[in-house]
């Protein structure tokens, strides 16, 4: 009995620590316990074990496919609060990057590559090209204006949220480009039954990203300018080229998840795309246990810090939660993150 209970008090001794110390285990282990209560609640009411399955992967995908663009932004917010920055702009910049490359396609009188003549794939391939650089130019303008204007993160890109989202809608006022149908198959491709190219995407920029925070220089140096900015500058390491790469990284990304959302649904509210989705992506990058302070992120973990507020999003919606009450959930969810690493940071 004496043995039982010391193997016990062993394994909740390591499980506190793990939950501590390691910030992707306690995000992991808190997703599990949503997507068992989302199992739950979906319930078991059906014909046979064939029919639950196919319900509750269609439920999944749909999370998943729904949340594939935010959680490539979030990617990117990690890499840029890795860094002590912020970016409060990723929204607009989806805006400004999906009517560019709408403008680009539109089959009417003002369509750009209709009128050069340029159409179908080529069409296609040339303006993801150019919305990629469009994104890249906006993120870096960002990143310039930070390191060489010395101004703060938080203030540059709050006035590139409304100088970006201001200038797009006075340019499309009255005007509603028409998207190509077949371009909308970047999106909607169906594999086996299921359209699952966003959340394919996602994979991949995962993948990538991780790659490049565990693997290369680059990784090693956002970290390091995250962590001190004056210790990084004295060991060589550029710090304001290194600012300047993250932002237009971020507004690659942003890039891409603008080319997911068009190509979802084949048109854009630019009045209201993207509102909000900076404090989805910094949510899921602070539930994911990147730190605020900068230094520390974790790619994985904001992949499950997303997973945890969409699949927490589908729940109220199953629960019949108001709308304007999830978003007090998400808060509660953000605070408790920033709690837990200052704990740990005192501890």
């Amino acid at each position: 009995m004496n043995m039982v209970a010391e193997r016990n008090k062993h394994f909740f001794e390591w499980l506190k620590d793990k939950w501590t110390n390691n910030p992707l285990f306690s995000t992991a282990i808190a997703f599990l316990i949503m997507v068992i209560l989302q199992t739950l609640v979906l319930g078991f009411d059906y014909d046979s074990f064939g029919s639950w399955f196919h319900s509750w992967l269609n439920n999944w995908i749909n999370i998943l496919r729904n949340n594939a663009g935010i959680g490539i932004i979030a990617l990117g917010m990690t890499l840029v609060i890795m860094t002590a920055g912020i970016d409060l702009s990723v929204g607009s910049t989806l805006v400004a990057t999906g009517a560019f490359s709408m403008i680009l396609l539109d089959t009417g009188a003002r369509g750009i590559l209709g009128n050069l003549g340029i159409s179908g794939i080529p069409a296609f391939a040339i303006t993801i090209l150019l919305v990629l650089v469009f994104g890249y130019l906006l993120g870096m303008l960002i990143g310039v204006t930070i390191t060489k204007g010395k101004t703060p993160p938080f203030i540059t890109t709050l006035g590139a949220m409304m100088i970006f989202r201001s200038v797009t809608q006075q340019y499309m006022q009255g005007y509603n480009p028409i998207v190509p149908k077949e371009f909308l198959q970047i999106s909607n491709f169906s594999i086996g039954n299921y359209m699952i190219m966003p959340i394919i995407y996602w994979a991949i920029i995962i993948y990538i990203l991780y790659y490049v925070s565990k693997r290369t220089v680059f990784g090693r140096q956002i970290i390091a300018v995250g962590s001190n900015e004056r210790s990084a500058m004295l060991s060589g390491v550029n710090v304001d080229k290194v600012k300047v790469r993250v932002y237009a990284l971020m507004g690659v990304l942003v890039s891409v998840a603008a080319i997911i959302q068009v190509t979802r649904i084949g048109s854009m509210d630019f009045a209201n795309a993207g509102r909000g989705m900076e404090m989805d992506a910094i949510a899921a990058a602070v539930v994911g246990g990147t730190s605020l302070m900068g230094g520390r992120g974790i790619i994985m973990g904001t992949v499950f810090g997303m997973l945890i507020i969409a699949v927490m999003n589908n729940l109220l919606n199953l629960f019949g939660v108001p709308p304007f009450l999830r978003e007090a959930f998400k808060g509660l969810i953000v605070i408790g993150a920033v709690l837990l690493q200052r704990k740990e940071k005192i501890a």
